[in-house]
């Protein structure tokens, strides 16, 4: 899997501006256990690199995308391991998906249910932010959830229509600057519901 992903990353190059992923990435890619995150059925495509359904209409990322919109966060190590929060708007999968993290020994993310349109406000401010849903503009919450200096990226487009890949950066100033990257799909973000 790893290796279809660096693959991938050096033909998509021209989209993101260099051949390769950072070797940290590829390596904590390569070190989750993606199984235990799909469908008990589908185990045996978990190392495919493509998406993959987990329930209620939503899937699991293609492993080249999670590896590249982490990439393209530039995350440090410090802001890693300190605090990573989740949104999934399927209480049921919230739930298994908390409850997974913490068998694995992730027990640096906290999970809730909610609305991922909103963020997580009592979280912020955020060094960054991926959004695994398409939305058709950038939800100003998340804008104002991301710390100056901070990036952000997410699928931008109609849902079930062409996609692209958009990273989002707000410099010292607070200034928001975009670039649009590469066509995908995914799910559409659901927002305006305000769960808890």
């Amino acid at each position: 899997m790893v290796t279809t992903i660096a693959a991938h990353a050096k033909r998509a190059s021209t989209s993101f501006g260099r051949e390769f992923l950072a070797p940290e990435i590829l390596k904590a890619v390569g070190d989750v256990p993606r199984h235990e995150f799909v469908l008990d059925g589908l185990r045996g495509d978990a190392y495919a690199d493509r998406p993959l359904p987990i329930g209620y209409g939503q899937t699991i990322s293609q492993p080249f995308i999670v590896a590249l919109m982490t990439d393209l966060l530039r995350v440090q190590p410090d802001h890693l391991v300190r605090r990573v929060h989740t949104i999934e708007i399927v209480p049921a999968l919230a739930q298994s998906a908390g409850a997974r993290l913490q068998r694995l020994g992730y027990d640096n993310v906290a999970t809730r249910s909610g609305d991922g349109y909103y963020g997580w406000e009592e979280a912020a401010p955020f060094d960054g932010i991926i959004v695994t849903a398409a939305a058709s503009q950038i939800p100003p919450p998340l804008i104002q959830q991301l710390k100056p200096g901070g990036r952000m990226v997410i699928p931008l487009g109609a849902p079930f229509a062409l996609q692209h890949l958009v990273l989002v950066e707000r410099n010292a100033e607070g200034r928001v600057t975009t670039r649009q990257l590469l066509p995908v799909a995914f799910v559409p973000l659901i927002g305006g519901t305000r769960q808890r």
